[in-house]
């Protein structure tokens, strides 16, 4: 994995019977796992369920005592697909990746899966990334659950109702021969708390013992005529059987008193934020002791038609609170108040917004919304008078500049797309596509090239109806941009494969950068760090010539500009047929500077004498232009004004972020801007003729400056 270390999270791991733990959610559900026997492990990382990964790649020592087989996969399809082992098997198996884009990847594994259905319990932990906080489209993945059939679990957010998830996920998942998938949205992964450990339990029957006594179940093989007889177990059987076992467990949760006018109907997901706003309303207290009767959904498919009626016995109207669209559990309350007859008012998309995160403002204004129409003597006096004089909500976006997401300092991609920049500068705008990663922040300023993006490792195969290229008669070729980690994702198969297959004629550049950098830096094929449980140091230029590709230009630093720009100038414009590939390498800086930062603090520390790069900008000779900073974007460059009164543009300025990468120097030269960018370099516990050296040259600096300042002053007063 990356340099980042999590030992200290390992030993959580380790905690026996009455033991506290404290931490985050998802490490909470980490410990979960071994709590309930889990046999294998496996996913695909990326927020916010990475640091479950991390922490199992971790702990190997104490999975291989447990005897857990862990597996950190090449997707989440591969993922997904690891699940058949509790297929005929009583063996415990889950896995994790993000959602929903990692349920889309996964969706042919898991359609099957939640077909034939499943002996042992099958978890799959999806990191729910909806609302502000996503870095990706905007979708659930409640109608994967319903599509497919499985039973999805939504844990109220605190660490004991979490924990709890897991095991009544594994044992519900049994209970109904069906996959469970516990859904974990941003905030409940890294919600802080704890809960009373228990000790971790061996897996009754281990992978590695099952694999010495094979099994089969001829009914369970997803092919006809069993694909009919699993479609009519899932309605017959296993359906009432989650129905069943959701009942009599308790797993939804009924707060407040047994009457009242109202009610309130939420994902557990939504908890918080339902008691919070009661809370601010004044109809709750700081315990969750609340004045209005909520029916917390844990269990958010199935749903339970007489749960849901009981619920609503008495009450004048509910309120369903469900983040995200289409309103899905609303419409299944509706049809079941409408086939039962039921009198009581329905609400929820009418009063919350159809679309976004339901933030703290906008869950209280809801709620307050819905209490004031059907409840208003319920709420405070102070609550219930009109507010007149409502604050003035600021418009931060005058006030508060854009900050689009970046690259970072010293980041090895910058120099690439600054090069790429320059080649368009020459031979025109070109046809870009991009793919999922840190490369994708090149779409935005200060650089902007391309914007379309498909999916992980599709960003060749999304520029497929433009690679006829100059071998379809086309003036230009297109040009596709992929990470190492979407190379190896889906990039070799789909769309590396797919342009060799096809003869394309576009150009693709793989961004190398030694890692799955944007999910936090875990090690791929092609790292370069050996790592003692995964095979890597593969080049992805071996791996391209191997499936028929034989124009691929391996770059082994990006930061030479001018040579990148020169090999795209090649790439674009040779007559050699087939796909143009380069492979432009140069190790991610955040874990660069995370390994070498402390080794050079400790050699610091120790005496030792250590030689770091700084660069600079000679504000003499700065123009003013700003050019560097249009083509690097660097964070570290910024504007400083000048108290020189004839000069009033602000020069490039190099702040103390800089980790002496060299790109602004670079990208000034192949672009022919100017000579003002240096490079010095600050020497800790330096020998004792640098010392003296450096003595003798302060001095002389010191010298030169008093007989210029003298030369000034005799200047002025002769004029005077």
């Amino acid at each position: 994995m990356a340099e980042r270390s999590f030992k200290a999270e390992v030993k959580h791991l380790r905690l026996g019977a009455g033991e506290t733990f404290t931490g985050e959610g998802i490490l909470a559900i980490t410990k979960a796992l071994l709590e309930n026997g889990v046999g294998y492990v496996g996913g695909y990382q990326g927020a916010p369920i990475s640091h479950l990964m991390d922490v199992l790649a971790d702990a190997e020592e104490l999975l291989s005592e447990l005897d857990v087989r862990f597996e950190a996969n090449a997707s989440e399809a591969a993922a997904a697909a690891m699940l058949a082992a509790s297929v005929h098997y009583p063996i415990r198996g889950a896995v994790t990746f993000k959602g929903p884009v990692g349920v889309n990847v996964a969706s042919d594994a898991l359609a099957n899966l939640a077909s034939s259905g499943v002996t042992g319990g099958a978890l799959v932990i999806v990191g729910e990334d909806y609302g502000e906080g996503s870095s990706i489209m905007q979708e659930r993945s409640h109608a994967f659950a319903m599509k497919s059939q499985f039973w999805l679990l939504d844990p109220r957010p605190n660490l004991p109702s979490i924990v709890k998830a897991v095991g009544d996920g594994f044992a519900l998942s049994e209970a109904s021969n069906t996959p469970v998938m516990l859904m974990v949205r941003i905030r409940a992964c890294h919600v802080t708390g704890q809960f009373t450990a228990s000790d971790n339990v061996r897996p009754p029957l281990s992978v590695r013992e099952a694999l010495a006594t094979p099994q089969r179940d001829v009914s369970r093989i997803v092919l006809p005529p069993m694909s009919y007889a699993q479609e009519h177990d899932k309605i017959n059987n296993r359906w009432p059987a989650a129905e069943r076992f959701i009942r009599e467990n308790r797993l939804n949760e009924v707060f407040g008193p047994g009457e009242a006018p109202v009610g309130i109907v939420c994902q557990g997901g939504m908890y918080n934020g339902v008691i919070r706003a009661l809370q601010r309303l004044g109809l709750a207290d700081l315990y969750g002791n609340t004045q209005v009767p909520i029916y917390c959904l844990n269990v958010t498919y199935p749903l339970l038609p007489d749960e849901y009626a009981r619920f609503c016995e008495g009450k004048q109207a509910v309120l369903v609170v469900e983040e995200g669209q289409p309103e899905f559990i609303e419409q299944a309350f509706a049809t079941m108040m409408l086939r039962s007859g039921a009198t009581t008012r329905l609400h929820g998309k009418d009063i919350f917004p159809m679309v976004g995160e339901y933030t703290g403002q906008v869950m209280l204004d809801a709620l307050e919304t819905f209490l004031r129409r059907y409840a208003a003597e319920a709420l405070p006096a102070q609550v219930r008078a009109p507010n007149t004089e409502a604050p003035a909500i600021p418009d931060l976006s005058k006030t508060v500049p854009i900050r689009p997401p970046g690259f970072c300092t010293g980041c090895p991609e910058r120099p690439i797309f600054a090069a790429m920049k320059l080649v368009q500068k020459e031979l025109g705008e070109h046809q870009i596509s991009a793919d999922i990663g840190c490369h994708l922040f090149a779409s935005l300023p200060p650089f902007n090239i391309g914007g379309a993006t498909m999916g992980y490792g599709l960003g060749p195969a999304s520029n497929a109806a433009f690679d006829g290229g100059k071998a379809g008669g086309a003036e230009k070729r297109s040009i596709a941009v992929i990470g190492d980690g979407g190379f190896w994702h889906n990039g070799l198969s789909s769309s590396f494969g797919n342009m060799a297959f096809n003869k394309s004629d576009g150009v693709a550049v793989v961004v190398d950068n030694y890692y799955s950098a944007a999910t936090g830096g875990q090690d791929v094929m092609s790292s370069r760090a050996k790592n003692p449980t995964k095979a890597t140091n593969n080049p992805i230029s071996k791996a391209l010539k191997g499936i028929g590709i034989d124009w691929v230009r391996q770059v082994d630093r990006t930061y030479d500009v001018a040579g990148l720009r020169d090999i795209f100038r090649e790439a674009l414009t040779t007559d050699t047929p087939g796909p143009k590939v380069i492979v432009a390498s140069s190790e991610c800086m955040l874990n660069k500077q995370r390994r070498e930062k402390p080794l050079r603090n400790a050699a610091i520390r120790e005496g030792r004498r250590v030689e770091a790069p700084r660069f600079g900008v000679d504000e003499a000779v700065c123009t003013g232009d700003h050019a560097c900073i249009r083509l690097s974007g660097c964070p570290s460059l910024s504007l400083k004004k000048l108290d020189d009164p004839l000069r009033d543009d602000p020069v490039a300025s190099i702040d103390t972020s800089c980790v002496g990468c060299g790109n602004c120097g670079e990208v000034s030269e192949a672009a022919v801007l100017c000579p003002s960018f240096y490079e010095a370099r600050v020497i800790h516990n330096p020998s004792p003729v640098e010392r003296r050296l450096n003595g003798w040259r302060q001095g002389l600096i010191g010298w030169l400056a008093r007989r210029r300042q003298s030369r000034r002053l005799s200047f002025e007063e002769t004029a005077a």
